[in-house]
């Protein structure tokens, strides 16, 4: 793959969220500064939202390395459609809390239990609901008096909410959730990065990689990269993605806005005309032989005695014009043919990237589903 054509250490864009590449865009550094404040008041909830690729599961991940897991025990749960009844049994699951055989108000108190053993141990607790947007207005009801557990004055239970757009909408505006709303603490909305945010996101999780240079993208690669994707980052993960692995098969060492705009192309369906430049592989020993070659003809000598009397000479226009015009032809078709069957070989890899990306998607959810249970 092109990590290695490159010489990475990994793959920097891959679509599964990684904290290792985390990026601090402005509109992340707000919403960082939110969690980190939600934190400190130790109750309550703290909403963040984002559209879909955002960099929403990333961020907590990234909180999630910087916290002090001796003062804080954390557990996320990543929502399907969920009731309320579902909702208590997945929480009490995210923090290894064993409720095979209990109903919902067994349920209910061992997680109570929970609470109260780990504050007696000095941890507060934090609950991360990823996806909140596929919630139930029932669930999220729970969640509410899943907050309310208490010893004293002081809180047992944080949650953080994360969700697309419409969750914000939701909570916003249900008037059966007007007691949520009364407990939330920080809202933040992530946006997309801005157009100069590209180069050093991209650079960034280069480096991560351990990238030395290679390859190089133009400015016009960047500013590709932006209108395309709109500064989303799993959009811009998916496009260097395809990028580099186009710049790998080409083994180019610099990517610009032509090949940018041929790999979307590629990604759309759509035609591009797109000619790679010569590859700076290219042989050094087959450029000097064609050089010799090409000198070697130069300085043959030219036999007078062999070449035929001016006379007898055979006129120019003697020469067969069909067999050059049936050489003409079948170059057109070779080249027609070449371009043909590149169309299908980066179809054929474009649906390979595609199918891995869906399973390391596949694969990092039953990855979460394993540790959560």
């Amino acid at each position: 793959m092109y990590d290695q054509f490159y010489g990475l250490s990994g793959r920097p864009f891959q679509l599964t969220p990684d904290p290792h590449y985390y990026f601090e865009s402005g509109t992340h550094r707000k919403a960082l500064s939110y969690l980190g404040y939600g934190l400190a008041q130790g109750e309550g909830f703290i909403v963040i939202t984002g559209e879909v690729g955002s960099g929403k599961s990333t961020l907590v991940s990234h909180l999630m390395q910087t916290i002090d897991k001796a003062r804080l025990t954390a557990a996320t749960v990543v929502t399907s459609q969920l009731d309320g009844e579902d909702m208590v049994q997945m929480a009490a699951e995210s923090f290894g809390i064993d409720t095979r055989g209990l109903d919902k108000a067994s349920t209910l108190k061992a997680i109570e239990n929970f609470l109260h053993a780990e504050a007696r141990a000095g941890r507060r607790c934090l609950l991360v609901v990823d996806e909140a947007q596929n919630l139930a207005i029932d669930a999220l009801e729970e969640l509410r008096m899943l907050s309310n557990f208490q010893l004293g004055s002081t809180a047992l239970l944080q949650i953080f909410l994360l969700g697309q757009p419409e969750f914000r909408d939701l909570v916003q505006g249900a008037p059966e959730l007007e007691q949520l709303r009364q407990r939330v603490i920080a809202t933040h909305h992530l946006e997309a990065m801005d157009a100069d945010e590209v180069e050093p996101y991209v650079i960034h999780r280069l480096q991560r990689a351990g990238w030395t240079g290679r390859p190089q993208l133009t400015p016009d690669a960047f500013a590709a990269l932006f209108d395309e994707t709109g500064g989303v980052p799993r959009k811009l993960n998916a496009l260097m993605n395809r990028a580099l692995l186009m710049g790998a098969v080409e083994q180019l060492e610099t990517l610009n806005g032509d090949l940018i705009s041929a790999v979307i192309a590629d990604m759309t369906g759509k035609r591009f005309a797109y000619e790679a430049p010569l590859s700076d592989h290219a042989p050094a020993e087959a450029i000097a032989h064609f050089e010799r070659q090409a000198a070697a003809e130069v300085a043959k000598p030219i036999s007078i005695a062999a070449a035929a009397p001016v006379a007898t000479a055979a006129p120019a226009h003697s020469v067969d014009q069909a067999a050059i015009a049936a050489l003409h032809g079948r170059i057109e078709r070779l080249e027609t043919h070449m371009v043909e069957q590149d169309a299908v070989l980066r179809r054929v890899l474009a649906m390979l990237i595609d199918w891995m990306e869906k399973e390391n998607q596949t694969l990092a959810g039953e990855i979460r589903s394993i540790r959560a249970a």
